[in-house]
């Protein structure tokens, strides 16, 4: 789960979601907005069209019977949710406005809310009485009788009356609309239509459901085709990785397929990746190819000299320095012919290489070699720590090779009859070979180190020991070059790592408890 979270596949996957989230939300809630006000328009166009459906009946008569039915025969009416405000009879309006006569010069005034003649007396300055403008306040719509379940205030029907407009008030538990209609042309009725609450969001849940729902498909269509799309792009970029670890363990056949069924689809930046790669592995196996030509050309070329040495060292005699030249020089044309054979075998038929040696056999069997030498120079010498089976994670050729190129510093740098000594410290999770001597000693232990810049004098190693610096990286190990403790010359610390979940301290002193150098 973790590499998948890492993954080009999962960045996909979480673009997609951003991508698409934005877009719904974007067009979703403003959509939802828009259903939330429909719906909200909807219950008061429902109730003004109830509202309106008495308008016949109250032109007809204001009579409480007939209009009682006419409500009920409504569907807001039938629910309890409609009353009507009528009002004041004929009859009462006209006494109304008789009693507004009591000036000393008559005058006919219509009241605000058109219910009723209102008769006021004026004075000489020729303002309204008192007692008219007191009869057009009372002749009001709610002066009348009232159908139904009233929810407004008076205050509310009387505005609606007297303005003339329909308009909504809050109301608890929702609101009223209270629509005005004329019964003739001097009498206003009011009528009051209760719109709940839960009649202004019906539905609007069920939209937003829905918005969600389509919002959601939305989302895991677009995580649905980002995945795909990101498994084409995954299923390209792993063959080349797969192709590169494939080239660089030693398999130079291995090409990454740019055409047919396993290309279709790739982006071509990976495809063009692709055809890179395949130009690459072929001039890689072009560039062996050549190399093992030289190798095998060069090898040739020494047989002549080793066969002038080989007739040489048969001419010596008899001695240990005879049988040593000889030997050397039978192993010298082995080699050649090993590098011969090597070179001229195609890469497919290669054998095996078997990663992992005995460090301990090694190390014994190359100390004695250079023993022979060791005695005819009159160098003490000293082999610890190698009666033991001491795996390591190198070939076998390159650590012989290593410790040649040890050994040969010693012989190479010191004078003759220098004792020397080879350690061998297996550790938790590591192998130390530690080479010292008796002679004087590194000059400068960094330049030593750098390959190239040995010049054969004392001290300077050349490319010997950057050949064992590279095998011991190779490990994970290092080298590192010292003063050895007990002979006073120079120590060669070499570190082979054999696990890499563990750390030994660096030792460069001898081992404690060692016998006398001596020699063989």
């Amino acid at each position: 789960m973790r590499r998948l979270r890492h993954s080009l596949r999962w960045a996909l996957i979480k673009a997609a979601v951003a991508g698409t989230t934005m877009v719904a939300l974007a067009f979703l809630i403003p959509l939802g907005l828009m259903v939330q006000q429909t719906a909200r328009d909807r219950a008061f166009t429902a109730a003004e069209r109830q509202a309106a459906a008495l308008g016949p009946a109250l032109a007809i008569t204001t009579a409480e019977d007939a209009i009682a039915r006419a409500v009920a025969s409504t569907d807001a009416g039938a629910q309890g949710r409609m009353a009507v405000h009528l009002p004041l009879p004929q009859s009462a309006t006209g006494s109304g406005a008789a009693s507004g006569t009591a000036g000393t010069a008559g005058g006919v005034a219509a009241a605000p809310g058109g219910t009723g003649t209102v008769v006021g007396v004026q004075g000489a300055q020729g303002t309204p009485g008192r007692a008219g403008t007191a009869a057009a306040a009372a002749s009001g719509p709610d002066a009348g009788a009232t159908i139904g379940e009233v929810r407004a205030l008076d205050a509310d029907v009387a505005t609606a009356g007297f303005q003339g407009r329909s308009f909504t008030v809050e109301v608890p538990g929702g609101f009223a609309l209270l629509q005005p209609v004329a019964v003739d042309t001097e009498r206003t009725a009011v009528v009051e239509v209760f719109v709940a609450d839960d009649d202004l969001t019906r539905g609007v849940a069920t939209a937003w459901q829905v918005l969600s729902g389509v919002a959601l498909g939305l989302v895991a269509i677009s995580v649905l085709v980002a995945d795909r799309m990101g498994a084409r792009i995954v299923a390209s970029a792993r063959r080349l990785a797969a192709a590169a670890r494939s080239l660089g363990a030693g398999n130079l056949a291995v090409r990454v397929p740019v055409d047919g069924k396993q290309a279709a689809g790739s982006p071509v930046e990976l495809h063009e990746a692709a055809h890179a790669f395949n130009t690459m592995a072929d001039r890689v196996v072009q560039l062996l190819a050549a190399e093992r030509e030289l190798a095998a050309d060069l090898s040739h070329r020494l047989r002549t000299p080793l066969t002038v040495l080989r007739l040489n060292a048969a001419s010596l005699g008899e001695g240990d320095a005879a049988d040593a030249t000889r030997h050397a020089v039978s192993q010298l044309e082995r080699e050649v012919d090993q590098i011969i054979r090597s070179a001229r075998r195609a890469p497919e038929d290669a054998p095996a290489v078997t990663v992992g040696c005995d460090a301990a056999e090694v190390i014994r069997e190359r100390v004695g070699f250079w023993s022979a030498l060791a005695e005819d120079e009159g160098r003490p010498w000293q082999l610890a720590g190698a009666d033991r089976e001491t795996p390591v994670p190198v070939q076998r050729g390159d650590l012989a090779a290593a410790v040649d190129a040890l050994l040969g510093n010693v012989f190479r740098h010191t004078a003759v009859g220098t004792a020397f000594s080879v350690d061998v410290l297996p550790a938790e999770s590591s192998v130390i070979v530690l080479v010292g001597d008796a002679g004087p000693g590194f000059t400068d232990p960094r330049a030593a180190l750098k390959r190239g810049e040995g010049d054969g004098g004392e001290g300077s190693t050349g490319l010997g020991l950057d050949i064992v610096r590279k095998l011991a990286e190779a490990t994970g190990g290092d080298l590192a070059l010292g003063a050895s403790d007990v002979l006073g010359g120079a120590e060669i610390r070499l570190r082979l790592r054999t696990r890499q979940d563990g750390t030994d301290p660096v030792r460069t002193g001898r081992r404690r408890g060692r016998g006398p150098l001596f020699p063989r």
